[in-house]
């Protein structure tokens, strides 16, 4: 199995966060950088695939909505975000955070408060699976790598 990254973590991590529960965890943060939007949250839709249980043979199970959003910090850093459903402030949130964690100065901060502290969850149906639970970096990996694959810029 391949080794996930600390980017791709925290992008997993943003990715399946609510929206509501980011917020809150932002505002306690008092963080106020300057960022502008190279390119703002736009909606699309991705293709879901899924594999056959006995033989393992891809088929497509249907659409989902993703919105992604870009956006750049003053020293020119570009954070990115592919969030599933149609809330723009959420994937421009996402994408902000991913700039900053790539901070060295605002890293450590966020990696504590965000990604270890307060331990976002990972969307599992209706359960809620603590980030760093195998369960949790299965959907993780497997999710983005299908929107990564799929996903075409063809908005």
């Amino acid at each position: 199995m391949e080794q996930q990254t600390a980017r791709q973590h925290w992008l997993s991590v943003l990715a399946h966060s609510s929206a509501a529960q980011l917020n809150a965890h932002w505002k306690a943060l008092n963080l106020t950088p300057e960022f502008s939007l190279v390119r703002p949250a736009e909606i699309g839709l991705t293709r879901l695939k899924a594999r056959m249980e006995a033989t393992g043979k891809r088929f497509v199970m249907g659409d989902a909505t993703v919105t992604r959003a870009v956006v750049q910090l003053y020293d020119g850093t570009l954070g990115y975000s592919y969030v599933l459903g149609r809330d723009k402030a959420h994937a421009e949130r996402c994408a902000l955070l991913d700039a900053l964690l790539q901070q060295p100065e605002t890293q450590a901060l966020l990696q504590e408060k965000l990604l270890r502290r307060w331990r976002l969850c990972v969307r599992s149906s209706d359960n809620c699976v603590p980030a760093k639970s195998p369960v949790a970096k299965w959907i993780s990996l497997r999710w983005y790598a299908e929107i990564i694959n799929d996903f075409t810029g063809k908005f």
